[in-house]
């Protein structure tokens, strides 16, 4: 081998030393390269002076620890990411516990309206399916009217939550996401019960009340925006969290995982929404009783 080519190759294997360190393991440098360009490729924020300022910055740091690293990454995800976005580290198993959850609770007035509680979800598959399957069950054709409560509902699992009432929605397009760079994918009631192992059965169309609070967010918002624009719909309520967005999870190879907003929701009605929060129709601290008598009034 030629001596500038030795010299050459000697340089750039003490800076991969430098930057991964010598057990092979990330350096807090390399940690913070490898996580910047994850959020260039795939944030959906991550375009424009705002995010090349915050990337130049974070690409100019010089971290010494890892907690150092990972305060540099929180940083700058908050521009390329937003609130939904975020990085887990030592708490890994809380986001994946798959008993931290209920069951949807429905019930029956003695005037024939459904009052269905929709609670976050966060299970294994089998219990997605267990899931999907109690609310579909639930749903009568016999109801008058149906109340469909969302709040507390701080999101999870989307899937399970539509294909249960997927009677209730309409065939086609439900939600779609967007991407920074305007690509989008759409999600069908009839996919989304296929995918989630539970039948499409005819739909029905009974007027259909939501309920909202602060607490509504992430899948808990998707599933209010499958409802949206439909005629026979109305929400009542607090505006909801404001993470109505769809979100990527990316191994860092350390244990630690980012979390990525890549995309926002949209509506059939074309609306997008992502992390504002999204307003019912009827603003009320009263939300079961304003819906109770908007269905009742609609029976008369």
């Amino acid at each position: 081998m030629r001596p500038k080519m030795f010299l050459l190759n000697l340089v750039i294997s003490f800076v991969f030393l430098l930057m991964t360190g010598c057990n092979g393991s990330i350096s807090p440098q390399r940690y913070v390269h490898k996580a910047v360009a994850i959020m260039d490729k795939n944030a959906l924020f991550a375009e424009g002076p705002l995010w090349e300022s915050a990337k130049k910055r974070a690409l100019s740091s010089a971290p010494k620890t890892m907690d150092e690293a990972y305060e540099t990454v929180r940083e700058v995800l908050e521009t390329a990411g937003g609130k939904h976005s975020f990085l887990m580290v030592s708490s890994v198993a809380q986001y994946n516990d798959t008993t931290q959850w209920k069951m949807p609770a429905i019930e029956m007035t003695e005037d024939s309206i459904l009052v269905i509680t929709v609670p976050h979800f966060a299970g294994n598959t089998t219990q997605a399916r267990q899931y999907a399957q109690t609310l579909q069950g639930g749903i009568s054709s016999k109801a008058r009217g149906v109340i469909l409560d969302l709040r507390g509902n701080t999101g999870g699992n989307m899937y399970p939550m539509i294909a249960g009432v997927n009677v209730l929605l309409p065939d086609g397009i439900v939600l779609k996401f967007r991407q920074r760079n305007g690509r989008e994918s759409n999600l069908t009631a009839e996919y989304i019960a296929k995918v989630q192992g539970v039948e499409r059965k005819a739909t029905i169309s009974p007027k259909i009340a939501i309920l909202t609070d602060g607490e509504t967010a992430s899948s808990g918002e998707a599933l209010m925006i499958c409802f949206r624009g439909l005629s026979n719909v109305r929400t009542f309520g607090s505006q909801t969290a404001g993470y109505a967005s769809a979100n990527r999870t990316f191994d860092m190879g350390d244990g630690t995982k980012l979390v990525i907003t890549t995309s926002c929701d949209v509506a059939r009605t074309g609306e997008v929404f992502c992390d504002d929060p999204i307003v019912p129709d009827a603003l009320t601290k009263e939300p079961m009783d304003a819906a109770l008598e908007w269905l009742r009034i609609s029976h008369k």
